[in-house]
């Protein structure tokens, strides 16, 4: 049996004459927390994208739990949707819905639970991330940003699901509720036994939820180890990116 909840081999991805993703591969083991770390255009949100199937890979292998999943049709891809939670860039809360519905929203569309239930299943995931009943029929726009990147995780948890994804959990909060929200991360993920993909710019989220950081350069996977060798990765692009060095082997487009 396959112990790797998911694998990535050779990935590749274009758009038009772009080149994005160039044989990125990378192993997850159950249980795993990984970190992808890469600067704007490195290819990080493809990769995420390709995994989720928003997009096809023009070639190379996607499998979870053994399973190719590569190309498979969107029709056949629930039971699959079924395993994942994610929590996007920005929260994407629905602004229309309530807070409790937003956190239910998996639990109600699976039509496995009652109104009632997915409610009660709200309410407990609200205060696993710090938020109590009394903030579950406010709307998105009534919380700050912080709060609303709890309901978000909140939602992402929901289902109970086995792999999770994090689209750059920390963009736009402040350092403190940055650190606040990567605590909620571990012990949730924790608590669930749950297999994490984290993309992040952010270095004090890696080196915290990260058992392994791996970076993304030109669209393939450059480097990888624990979270704890990432300053003596030997490696000169790690050490710039992490470093936040303007010279190096990294050239930025001005």
């Amino acid at each position: 049996m396959d112990h790797y909840k998911l694998r990535l081999k050779n990935v590749h991805k274009a758009f038009g004459s772009n080149r994005v993703l160039r044989g990125a591969s990378l192993d997850v083991k159950k249980g795993e927390s990984i970190v992808i770390i890469g600067g704007s255009g490195s290819g990080k949100s493809v990769l995420l994208k390709c995994i989720l199937g928003l997009i096809m890979p023009d070639r190379g292998e996607i499998s979870v739990d053994g399973q190719n999943i590569t190309f498979m049709p969107v029709h056949k891809r629930d039971h699959l949707m079924n395993k994942f939670g994610m929590l996007f860039q920005g929260g994407a809360l629905f602004d229309s819905l309530p807070i409790w519905q937003n956190v239910a929203f998996g639990l109600l569309q699976s039509g496995k639970h009652s109104k009632k239930e997915a409610y009660d299943i709200a309410i407990e995931k609200l205060r696993s991330v710090g938020l109590g009943e009394r903030v579950a029929p406010l709307f998105p726009a009534e919380l700050s940003g912080g709060m609303q990147k709890r309901v978000s995780l909140a939602r992402a948890v929901a289902t109970n699901p086995e792999i999770i994804f994090f689209d750059e959990p920390t963009t736009g909060l402040d350092p403190i509720m940055a650190d606040v929200i990567n605590d909620l991360i571990v012990k949730a993920t924790k608590e669930l036994g749950a297999t994490t993909l984290t993309i992040t710019h952010d270095m004090a989220s890696a080196r915290k939820i990260a058992d392994d950081i791996a970076m993304i350069y030109e669209g393939s996977i450059i480097w990888r180890g624990a979270a704890d060798d990432i300053d003596h990765s030997g490696n000169e692009y790690v050490d710039q990116f992490i470093n936040g060095r303007a010279e190096g082997p990294i050239q930025l487009a001005v």
